[in-house]
């Protein structure tokens, strides 16, 4: 790992989480996918989860944000019951959509760019890019935790060593 300067670092974490969130995806089982979990479907956590790191990760007082195609009101507030239901096609999109802006956004990240503020926001691009892993991570560790107790199986994670699988890995550890 690259470690030679701080856009290095979140570099490399940024791929690691982002592959931790396709492969965790991938082990949520069909017939979870719209069971309730604190009254929403998985789907749902998963597309606040999702649209929460598309917002905040760069920034979310963007005033050119375009929400995604499949996105309507409050369809990433887990307060609010929808009538929408999105497949995994769509949340797969929506995903493979992310990682490529994120990764566009980091390759012209500097580190002196880190403990800058992005337009009309109050948080500096550090402050952004940490709040989103813990965001991230906590919803992460939720959706393990509904395919853990439902199916007795835990999703692969890379941890800070492993090298990232190729193809043809169990996702589940």
């Amino acid at each position: 790992m690259d470690q030679s300067t701080m856009t290095a670092v979140i570099k490399d974490q940024t791929d690691r989480a982002l592959w931790e969130v396709k492969n965790v995806i991938d082990c949520v089982p069909d017939d979870l996918w719209n069971k309730n979990y604190c009254d929403m479907p998985c789907w749902k956590h998963i597309y606040h989860m999702l649209h929460s790191l598309d917002l905040w990760y760069i920034n979310p007082c963007d005033r050119e944000f375009i929400e995604p195609s499949i996105h309507e009101k409050d369809l990433n507030n887990l307060d609010v019951v929808s009538e929408k239901e999105l497949s995994r096609e769509e949340i797969n999109g929506y995903l493979s959509d992310i990682e490529k802006k994120i990764k566009l956004y980091i390759a012209g990240l500097t580190d002196e760019m880190l403990l800058e503020y992005p337009p009309d926001c109050e948080y500096c691009r550090f402050t952004l890019i940490l709040a989103q892993f813990r965001h991230l991570h906590s919803h992460m560790g939720m959706i393990m935790g509904f395919i853990i107790d439902d199916k007795g199986l835990w999703p692969r994670v890379l941890g800070l060593e492993m090298p990232f699988p190729e193809a043809g890995y169990d996702k589940y550890l």
